[in-house]
């Protein structure tokens, strides 16, 4: 197809935070993602927002927390937003406890499926990651 869309580029997810630090304590210390980016709001339209990229440096996906000083969003996750990291193995209790000592919330899943094979955990702005212990190709 010569109208095809090339589906390989680096892929961002991005999502409001109330609170950057409480969400990096989450995703940084208590999950393990390196900070890439920061960026802290400078009142010009090219820096409005306070940024705060997550993820890993060799991965072609990363997580980006956006706060608004001027013009606050309040994230609104619903029980199906997931981010969902398929470990293929166990989950480690002590992941668990680190998410949870950092800002985190164990919760049930929404949907049933995701307590049969994994962790869901609830993030300070009120997103859910989920530990898989599937692998991605039998997710």
């Amino acid at each position: 197809m010569s109208d095809a869309v090339d589906l390989t580029p680096h892929l961002r997810i991005a999502r409001p935070s109330r609170d950057l630090g409480a969400a990096e304590r989450f995703w940084h210390d208590g999950l393990g993602f390196q900070v890439l980016y920061r960026q802290a709001a400078d009142g010009t339209p090219a820096h409005r927002h306070h940024l705060l990229m997550l993820g890993r440096p060799d991965a072609s996906w990363h997580l980006e927390l956006v706060q608004d000083p001027l013009a606050t969003v309040e994230p609104r996750p619903t029980p199906e937003d997931l981010l969902v990291l398929y470990l293929g193995t166990p989950v480690p209790d002590s992941l668990v406890n680190r998410l949870e000592e950092h800002g985190g919330r164990r919760v049930r899943a929404h949907n049933p499926y995701w307590d049969s094979w994994g962790v869901t955990v609830q993030d300070p702005d009120g997103y859910r990651l989920v530990l898989s212990t599937r692998n991605w190709s039998n997710g």
